[in-house]
């Protein structure tokens, strides 16, 4: 996959190292039940509270149809970022179709805990920078 692939809309990009940490937990929460897949899901997510971190896709095609979700993510102060592929996204959710927004919800007494809290400090100094 090229640079010409990801939307230069799409801010915060993660690096390389920070997008293999974010897919490891992605995979975890998906494990632990704490996942939803899909711009839909991801937005009602935020709009219930639930939600602690939004992941979505740069190569999406057109970028337009999640926009709203960093707006939101803002509105509910929940911090999201960007990953490069679609693709890999959907690999670490657990399907073998791209996805390109997914949501890591709270659940009481996760193990996840320090992980999100841990990429959210992360999520938050690439949008200082």
């Amino acid at each position: 996959m090229t640079n010409d692939d990801v939307n230069p809309k799409a801010y915060p990009m993660a690096d390389p190292a920070m997008t293999k940490t974010i897919l490891e937990l992605v995979q975890q929460a998906t494990n632990y039940k704490q996942l939803r897949k899909g711009a839909n899901e991801a937005t009602k997510t935020l709009n219930r509270g639930l939600s602690q971190l939004i992941v979505l896709a740069g190569d999406t095609e057109p970028l337009e149809i999640l926009l709203h979700l960093p707006l939101l993510c803002e509105d509910k102060n929940v911090p999201y970022v960007f990953v490069r592929s679609k693709q890999a996204l959907g690999r670490a959710c657990g399907v073998s179709r791209p996805v390109i927004a997914c949501s890591v919800t709270e659940k009481y007494g996760s193990q996840l805990k320090s992980q999100i809290e841990s990429l959210q400090r992360s999520v938050e100094q690439l949008l200082i920078m």
